[in-house]
């Protein structure tokens, strides 16, 4: 007699957790979301637009002054006194 109860309240705690996996499964369904398509063409763009002197076989050598990563910066300087 004490199986029955006890069933009970194992199947009552898989549907407890059935309808809590559906329930974030809804609100993972309601963010909001962009086509890759869009995506792409705005990283696309912002690649063709910024310069990366890391990569100088498809944007040629950066001068010193313009390049960020440069170890050359002759008119900056630090003096401790």
């Amino acid at each position: 007699m004490q199986q029955a109860p006890r069933n009970q309240k194992i199947s009552e705690a898989k549907l407890n957790k059935l309808l809590e996996q559906n329930t974030l499964l809804k609100q993972q369904l309601d963010v909001p979301r962009i086509p890759i398509s869009e995506a792409s063409a705005s990283l696309i763009e912002f690649c063709n637009q910024n310069v990366d002197p890391l990569i100088p076989s498809v944007w040629g050598h950066a001068l010193n002054e313009e390049d960020a990563f440069s170890t050359a910066k002759p008119n900056r300087r630090c003096i401790i006194m």
